[in-house]
C-alpha cells in the first residue's frame, strides 16, 4: 500500500473510530448522572446510531443493505404483482433476458392497486401477531408462509405496499424573495420543511439542548430576544417559521405504571407559537400523535406531521393503544388505517394535518401500516416507500410504494405498487406532471431470501463481490401503474446520487469510475439514456446551479478506484444533456466527507448569491463557502468548528450567519469580515 493509499485508508477509518468513541464517551458520561437524560432513552440512542450510520462511507452500503434484509425479510405466500407489458423499452441500455438477473415477476409490469383500510382493530392485531411469529420462525432458521386470506381487499388485488419521497429544487417557502434571506435547502420546490435553524429575515430561531433561542438580527449587534424551554422529558426535533407562526416539533417519552409490562411510550408534538412579538412568544395550541418524529412538511397554511409508531401486542388484544396509534389523544379510526395487502406489519407511518391558523383543530389523519420507510413529499402527494425482501415473490430486492394525496389538509389513499430494486435516498424519485420517476439498485435476494450478512474481515469484500447489482429506472402513472422502465443501467454498480430536473434525469452510479447518465424523460412511455460521462470518483449529492449547470459534491478517487483523494466539487455542463461535461472540479485534499452526504438540509446553495456552503470533515471540521464562475471554484470562507455538532450557515440581508450549538457568528457577505457573535 502506497503512502497516499495508507493515509486515505487510515484517515477514513480513524474518523469512524473517533466518532464511535465520542458517542460512547458521551453516553457513559451521561449515565453517571442521577436522572436518565433524553439522549439515553431508547429512541434517542436509536436516532443517534441511525444518524451516525448514515454518515458511513458508501463502500459499506452493501453491508447495510444486508442488515436491512436480515431485519425485514419475510416469507409470504401469494401471487406476484403485475400486468403483462405489451411493449418493452427499446433503449440501447436495456439488456436481453439472457444477460440479466431475472425476478420471478420480471415479465410483468408494476401495477397500481387500491389501498385497503382495516376492517377493524382485530385485523391489525392479527397482522402484528403474524409478523412476530414470522420473525420468530426465521430466527430459528425456518420459514413461515402466511396467506392474505381475510384481509380487507379485493381478492384480485396484487400484494404490494409503500411509497416514497422526492423533490427537486431549493425553494423559499415563505413568500419572501430569495434575495432577502436564505431558507432551508428543501427537497421539493414550494414545500416547506423544518430544520434546526430558521430565519424570517428579522430574527434567527435556533435549537440548542432543550430550548429554542430567538435572536434579533435587525441591528448591527445581535440581541437575544427570548427563550422557549421544553420539559426534561421532551426532546426538540425541528422548528419552522412562517408568518410569525413558529412551529416547534418535539418528542416526549414516558413510562407507564409498574403493572404495565410495555411501559415505554413516545409521542410527537407540534406546538405553535405566535412570535409577532419575539420578546414574548405565546403558545397557540398543539397537536400530538403516537410515535417517534419522522419529518414534517408545510404547504399553504397546512402542516403535515409524520411519525413512526411501533406496534406491540405484548399486553394482548385488549391493549389497543399499544398497536393502534392515536392523534390528539384519540385512536386513529380503522377506516383511516391503510393496510398492507399481505400479512406483515409492526410499524406505522402516522400522518396528521392541521392548520397554522387553528392548530388544535386536527384536519385529517392516516396511519400507514406496514414496516415504515423512506418518505417523499411532492406538491400534491405523500409517498411512503419500504424495502421488501421476499425470495418467494422475487429473486431480487424490491420496494413497496404507497401514495397518499393531500390538499388543504385533507388526506386520501390513492394506491400502491411494488417495483424491483431499492432506493438510495429521496432524490432517487420525483413526481412530474402526475407521473412518478424512480431509479433503483437491484440486488439478488439470495437463495435463502436474505442477502449474506458479513460485517468484518477480508471475507466481507469477497461476499459483496459475489452480488451483481444493476439499476432500473421506472416511470409510473398517477395510479402507480408502470408506463415504462429501463433495465440494467450500469450493471455491477450502485446508484450513488440522482436528480430529476424537468424532463431530464441525471443518475450517478459507481464502482470504480463515476458514470453520470443523462436520461430523456420527455416521453414517459419511452425514456431514453442519451448521455454517459465517465470520470474518476463519484458525486453523492447533485444540485441544479443555474441554467445549464449541475453541481456535484462527492469524492475524488484515483483511476484504480481504490484511493480517495479528498472531497470533490464538480460542475457539470448539462446545457446539452446528450453531451454532459465536467467543466470544472475542485478537490479538497485534506477532507474525506461532508455533512451534505447524509443531510441535504445542511447545504446552503444559492445561485443568485453564488454561494455553496457546507461542513467538511478532515483533520479538522470546517465550514466552507465556495463561489463558482467560468474559471472554477473559489473558496471564499472557511471556519474551523469544534466537535461534531450540527452546523448551519444562512444569510439575511447583507450578512451571513454561522450557527453552531449555542453560538451565532455574524459576518459581512462582502468579504466575510466578522462583525459580531453571541453565545446563547
Amino acid at each position: 500500500m502506497s503512502g497516499k493509499e495508507l493515509k486515505s485508508h487510515v484517515t477514513e477509518e480513524q474518523f469512524e473510530d473517533e466518532k464511535d468513541r465520542k458517542i460512547g464517551n458521551e453516553l457513559r458520561e451521561e449515565a453517571d448522572k442521577i436522572e436518565v437524560p433524553d439522549k439515553l432513552k431508547p429512541e434517542r440512542i436509536e436516532l443517534m446510531l441511525r444518524e451516525h450510520t448514515e454518515q458511513k462511507v458508501k463502500r459499506w452500503k452493501p453491508i447495510y443493505t444486508a442488515i436491512a434484509a436480515a431485519c425485514c425479510a419475510v416469507i409470504v405466500g401469494g401471487t406476484a404483482v403485475g400486468v403483462e407489458l405489451d411493449k418493452k423499452s427499446d433503449s440501447n441500455y436495456t439488456a436481453s433476458s439472457k444477460e440479466k438477473t431475472k425476478s420471478k415477476n420480471t415479465e410483468k409490469a408494476a401495477a397500481g392497486t387500491q389501498i385497503a383500510s382495516a376492517k377493524d382493530y382485530d385485523e391489525v392485531y392479527d397482522y402484528v401477531k403474524a409478523q412476530e411469529e414470522s420473525q420468530s420462525v426465521q430466527a430459528r432458521g425456518g420459514a413461515a408462509t402466511y396467506s392474505a386470506e381475510g384481509a380487507s381487499m379485493d381478492s384480485s388485488s396484487e400484494k404490494a405496499v409503500a411509497s416514497s419521497d422526492t423533490s427537486v429544487m431549493q425553494a423559499v417557502d415563505s413568500g419572501v424573495t430569495a434575495s432577502d434571506y436564505s431558507d432551508t435547502n428543501v427537497r421539493e420546490d414550494g414545500v416547506g420543511e423544518g430544520d434546526i435553524v430558521k430565519t424570517d429575515g428579522k430574527n434567527l430561531y435556533t435549537m440548542y439542548n432543550n430550548r429554542i433561542e430567538i435572536v434579533n438580527i435587525e441591528k448591527q449587534n445581535m440581541e437575544q430576544a427570548a427563550t422557549i424551554r421544553l420539559e426534561k422529558n421532551q426532546d426538540i426535533r425541528e422548528i419552522y417559521i412562517k408568518d410569525d407562526q413558529l412551529v416547534v416539533v418535539y418528542t416526549e417519552s414516558y413510562y407507564g405504571d409498574e403493572t404495565d409490562s410495555y411501559s415505554y411510550r413516545i409521542v410527537t408534538t407540534a406546538e405553535i407559537y405566535d412570535v409577532s412579538n419575539p420578546d414574548k412568544p405565546m403558545s397557540k395550541g398543539k397537536i400530538t400523535q403516537s410515535g417517534n418524529y419522522n419529518t414534517m412538511r408545510v404547504s399553504g397554511d397546512y402542516v403535515y406531521l409524520l411519525s413512526d409508531f411501533n406496534a406491540s401486542i405484548v399486553n394482548g388484544r385488549d391493549a389497543i393503544g399499544e398497536y393502534v396509534p392515536s392523534v390528539q389523544g384519540k385512536l386513529v379510526e380503522d377506516s383511516n388505517i391503510c393496510m398492507p395487502q399481505y400479512v406483515r406489519g409492526d410499524t406505522y407511518t402516522v400522518v396528521s394535518s392541521f392548520s397554522l391558523k387553528n392548530p388544535e383543530e386536527k384536519v385529517d389523519s392516516k396511519a400507514i401500516f406496514g414496516c415504515s420507510g423512506l418518505v417523499y413529499v411532492s406538491k400534491n402527494n405523500i409517498y411512503v416507500c419500504e424495502s421488501y425482501y421476499n425470495s418467494d415473490d422475487s429473486d431480487v430486492t424490491q420496494t413497496c410504494i404507497r401514495k397518499i394525496s393531500y390538499k388543504d389538509g385533507i388526506l386520501k389513499a390513492v394506491g400502491q405498487t411494488r417495483i424491483d430494486g431499492t432506493l438510495n435516498d429521496s432524490f432517487s424519485l420525483d413526481e412530474y406532471e402526475g407521473n412518478l420517476r424512480l431509479v433503483t439498485t437491484v440486488s439478488s435476494n439470495g437463495d435463502s431470501g436474505i442477502m449474506p450478512l458479513v460485517l468484518f474481515g477480508d471475507s466481507a469484500d469477497s461476499e459483496i463481490a459475489k452480488q451483481e447489482d444493476t439499476n432500473y429506472l421506472y416511470i409510473l402513472d398517477d395510479k402507480l401503474n408502470e408506463l415504462s422502465k429501463i433495465e440494467d443501467i450500469a450493471k455491477d454498480e450502485q446508484v450513488y446520487s440522482a436528480r430529476f430536473i424537468g424532463k431530464t434525469g441525471y443518475v450517478v452510479t459507481y464502482k470504480q469510475t463515476d458514470p453520470l447518465f443523462s436520461i430523456d424523460l420527455s416521453d414517459p412511455k419511452n425514456p431514453q439514456i442519451i448521455g454517459e460521462l465517465k470520470i474518476p470518483g463519484f458525486s453523492e449529492y447533485l444540485h441544479p446551479y443555474g441554467d445549464g449547470l449541475l453541481l456535484g459534491i462527492g469524492m475524488d478517487v484515483d483511476d484504480t478506484g481504490t484511493t480517495t483523494n479528498g472531497v470533490k466539487l464538480s460542475m457539470f455542463d448539462i446545457s446539452n444533456p446528450e453531451d454532459v461535461a465536467e467543466v470544472q472540479k475542485y478537490v479538497m485534499e485534506d477532507c474525506y466527507s461532508t455533512n451534505v452526504t447524509y443531510e441535504y438540509k445542511a447545504a446552503m446553495i444559492d445561485v443568485k448569491k453564488n454561494m455553496i456552503g457546507f461542513v467538511a470533515y478532515g483533520e479538522n471540521t470546517k465550514y466552507y463557502i465556495f463561489s463558482y464562475d467560468e474559471s472554477g471554484f473559489k473558496c471564499l470562507f472557511e471556519r474551523e468548528m469544534t466537535g461534531y455538532g450540527n452546523v448551519r450557515g444562512l444569510y439575511a440581508g447583507e450578512y451571513f450567519y454561522l450557527v453552531s450549538g449555542n453560538t451565532v457568528e455574524k459576518y459581512e457577505l462582502n468579504g466575510f469580515k466578522k462583525v459580531d457573535d453571541i453565545v446563547l
